[in-house]
Parts: C-alpha cells; structure tokens; sequence
C-alpha cells in the first residue's frame, strides 16, 4: 500500500473524482440558465449515470485489449475533456451529449480503478486498501459537491466548469506511474510483467490476468445487496434538499455527515475485514444500521428534530459506507485471481444502477406520501436486502461475466 503504483492510483483517483463531484449538482443549474425545466434539467446527470453503467459493462473487455494504465488514461481524458466545451452553452443540445462522452469516462474511471487496487495488493489486505481506495473517492465529495454549488454562485459559471474539466486530466501524470498491465498469479498478488521470472508480459489475456466469467451464483447475493443498498442512500440523499423550505442548513448537515460517515465506514469496514478476518460478514450488520438510520431520519422528520435527522443521516452513512466496501471485498474474493475487472463491473453496476433507481423512486414517494415515508421506504428495503446476504462462501464456477 505504501508502493508508488498504489499512491498513484489514490491521486489519480482523488484528482479524476473531484472532477465528477464539482460538476455533479452544477450541470443541472446550468441547464437551467439555458431554459430547461426542472425535469429536464435532472436529466442531465440521468443521461451521464445511464452511460456509466452502460459503459462499465464493457470495460473488462477494455482491460484485456488495452491494460490497466491505459484504460484509465481513457477514462480521465473523456470524463474532462468534453467538459471544457460545457462553457460555450447551457443548451441540451450540448449538455446532453457531453454527458454521454462524460457518462463513458466515469464508468471506465470506476471499473479500472477499484480493479487495479485489488490486483496491486495481496488479499490479506484487500479490504484495507479497498477502504483507502473509498476514501480516496470520497474526500473530493466531501468538499466539492457542496463546495461546488458554492463557488458557482460566488464566481459564476465559466471558472467552475473550465475547472471540473481539468482536473480529470490533472490525475494523467499520477497515471504515468502505473504499469501498463499487472499480472495476477494464482496466488492473487500483482506484480508488473517485467516482475516476471521470466520477463515476458505473455500476451494481452495472460498479462492482465483478466479471465471474464463468472457465475451468477457467484455474485448474485453482493449484487442484490449493493443495489438495494445504494438505492436507498441515494434515494435518501436525493430528498434531504427536497424535505422543505426553511430546512436549508438541516438538509446540508445532514447530507455532510451521510458524507463523512460513509468515507468512516468504507476504512472501518476494511480493516475489520481485514485485521479480524470479518470480511464478508460485515455486510448484515451495516444493513441493519442503514436502515436504523433511515427510519430515525423519518422520526426525526415527523418530531421536527434536526438533530435527529442529521444523527439519522449519519447512520445512513455509516452502514452505506460498510456495505460498499464489504460487497467490493466479497466479490473480488469470491472472483479469485485474474478476474477483478469483471468484479468490478458488477459492483459499480449495481452501485450506479442503485442509485439511479432510489433517487427516483424515493422521490416519487416524496412526491405522494412526503418525505418521512420516503425515509421509511429506504428503510423497509434494506431490511429486505438482509434475505440476500450469505452465510458461506459461493461456488467458484465462473460461467457469466
């Protein structure tokens, strides 16, 4: 963890994540100052999420042509450099299709990233790193995506979009100081191909070790939990702006300790997984807390307690941040060596489908029944979820991918 591939992928990540945080909840004002209405307006970060899971379904593929250093290169040029065409026009007309070329880089960005972590590190530590990896995400959205809404009132528009352009393209050089491809022997440690007793990168499949299938059986169960997970969360983090006016500071409290509890949880869970052998059974318990959070965010709401709703979002935070890192974990285990992209592919799909889905179903209960029920909603599903959890290791066969 402390080797100079490994820090470059933080950077990389920390520099191409604070791209995607800045312009997250800007590009939807500014496509209201070119005439769209509210529904239309969303559907431009509708547009990029539906692209990055797309996307991310193919990026196995990607590794095995290309490698990882390159595949990741791939990704920050194209979530940043159609961005800096964004100042020109608030029109659909561009927004839209920057989306869609942005949507592609984030979800290669995701997909390679979370993989190369996994192969560049042993499995007794693939928890913690998967957990600095998390954080290495999650620091940029911590101060930029609220950051962000700030510095587009205070300076306008042009600064902050030229500047969610850059700094994708700021984490290339961190990028420079990856190895092309890393091998992945039997055992699950990564090396370079020039680490090879033999010196040889082998061709384009043995050098990334990339091998594409595995079983339904295999991922069924972190799959099903991520989704719903994530779901829930970001349905929850959707409707906290939405609860009513006057609720200004308690929705951003809430959404800043949902932020800093998730980054908590995501280390937390991998070094318990890690340093106490618990991974894969971190999973029920996060869930538990999840939903615990939601329904006293919902009870915070009916008493008119702000501090109860923050606690609540704290919770939601807290268990959402383990579950990710705990499925991240149990998938890359259960895929064995050579397969971490494709274990990628299928977190992040459920992730970014997840979190699609919960923002509009939870806003549409909003809508109907009002925020506490939608609260209750996110709760209800993730006590569900604890029928997808497991109790022992999946099969090993790989025959889907």
């Amino acid at each position: 963890m402390r080797s100079a591939p490994f820090l470059a992928v933080l950077a990389a990540t920390f520099a191409a994540f604070g791209g995607y945080a800045l312009l997250l909840p800007v590009l939807p004002l500014w496509a209201t100052d070119g005439g769209a209405g509210p529904g239309l307006a969303g559907s431009v970060t509708g547009v990029f999420m539906a692209a990055t899971v797309v996307s991310q379904l193919g990026v196995p593929a990607l590794l095995r042509a290309v490698g990882h250093r390159a595949a990741l290169a791939l990704g920050a040029l194209a979530l940043g450099a159609p961005a800096a065409l964004l100042p020109l026009s608030p029109s659909l007309g561009l927004l839209v299709p920057v989306a869609v070329a942005r949507g592609v880089g984030f979800g290669i960005l995701t997909v390679t990233g979370a993989a190369l972590v996994s192969d560049l590190v042993p499995p007794a530590i693939r928890g913690r790193a998967t957990g600095v990896y998390g954080i290495a995400i999650g620091l940029p959205q911590l101060v930029l995506l609220t950051g962000g809404v700030w510095a587009w009132s205070r300076l306008g528009p042009t600064p902050v979009l030229l500047l969610g352009a850059a700094l994708p393209l700021l984490a290339l050089p961190a990028m420079a100081l990856l190895p092309r491809r890393v091998v992945v022997p039997d055992d699950g440690s990564g090396t370079v191909p020039g680490d090879r007793p033999d010196g040889g990168g082998g061709t384009a499949d043995e050098a990334t070790g990339e091998r594409p299938s595995l079983h339904v059986r295999t991922v069924a169960g972190p799959w099903v939990v991520m989704l719903v997970c994530a779901a829930s969360a970001g349905g929850v983090i959707t409707v906290l702006p939405l609860v009513g006016a006057g609720a200004t500071s308690t929705a951003a409290l809430s959404l800043f300790a949902l932020t800093l509890a998730q980054l908590v949880g995501r280390g937390v869970s991998g070094e318990l997984g890690d340093r106490l052998h618990l991974a894969g059974r971190i999973t029920r318990p996060s869930l538990v807390v999840t939903a615990l959070g939601a329904a006293t965010a919902a009870g915070g709401l009916l008493a008119g307690s702000a501090p109860v709703v923050v606690t609540g979002a704290g919770l939601v935070g807290l268990g959402f941040g383990a579950v990710q890192n705990d499925t991240l974990v149990t998938l890359f285990d259960r895929a064995g060596p050579g397969r971490s992209g494709t274990a990628s592919s299928v977190w992040n799909t459920a992730y970014d489908a997840g979190t699609g889905v919960g923002a509009t179903a939870l806003a549409a209960v909003l809508g109907a029944l009002g925020a506490p029920w939608s609260f209750a909603v996110a709760a209800l599903a993730c006590v569900t979820a604890l029928g997808a959890t497991w109790r022992r290791r999946a099969t090993t066969d790989r025959t889907v991918g």
